[in-house]
């Protein structure tokens, strides 16, 4: 990892463990979970919202008056709401993308559930994700919620992220393998 991503990764962390207390302190852990969902779906949704949270050109009351009346708009919780506010004034919403990954990785954690990455070469029917989902919950002992993607260079098979733990029995790795070992041999 590079120092500029673990610094960040490191300020995200520590901002989500604060706001991660304060939520649980106040029973207000499912509000903070509609709050990432909904601060999410907008960074997603919005480059300007983007340009701003990672811009440096903008100042810190700037910021702080943006976040704030994006907050409000979005009906967002008073704890989150001053969380981005703090953030604005120290110039950190750089790192709000990572601080709403931590937030929902300890949400999940604290729920019990954990969130699995799948990438199929063609999109999981409904069974097969269930099936999935049962043997995951079976072998990591919580929860399992699918983020199932599509790629297509797969040609076939699974790359499951559980965690820092991938399994990838995809063709292309195979295939991949194999040419490895006929190169070693001559």
């Amino acid at each position: 990892m590079s120092e500029p991503a673990s610094i960040s990764t490191g300020i995200a962390a520590r901002y989500a463990t604060a706001l991660f207390e304060l939520a649980t302190e106040a029973k207000a852990l499912d509000a903070l979970e509609g709050d990432v969902a909904a601060l999410e779906g907008a960074i997603q949704g919005s480059a300007d919202l983007q340009d701003m949270i990672s811009s440096p050109i903008y100042g810190r009351e700037e910021s702080a008056a943006a976040i704030g009346a994006v907050a409000t708009a979005m009906n967002l919780g008073p704890m989150t709401a001053n969380t981005l506010k703090l953030m604005a004034a120290k110039r950190r919403l750089f790192v709000l993308p990572a601080l709403l990954r931590a937030l929902r990785e300890k949400i999940a954690d604290h729920k019990g559930e954990v969130t699995v990455d799948v990438t199929s070469a063609k999109p999981l029917t409904q069974a097969q994700s269930d099936k999935l989902a049962q043997a995951l919950k079976a072998s990591v002992g919580k929860q399992v919620n699918l983020n199932a993607t599509v790629d297509e260079s797969l040609i076939g098979g699974l790359v499951v992220k559980v965690g820092s733990k991938m399994i990838d029995s995809s063709v292309r790795s195979k295939l991949n393998a194999l040419q490895n070992s006929m190169k070693e041999v001559g």
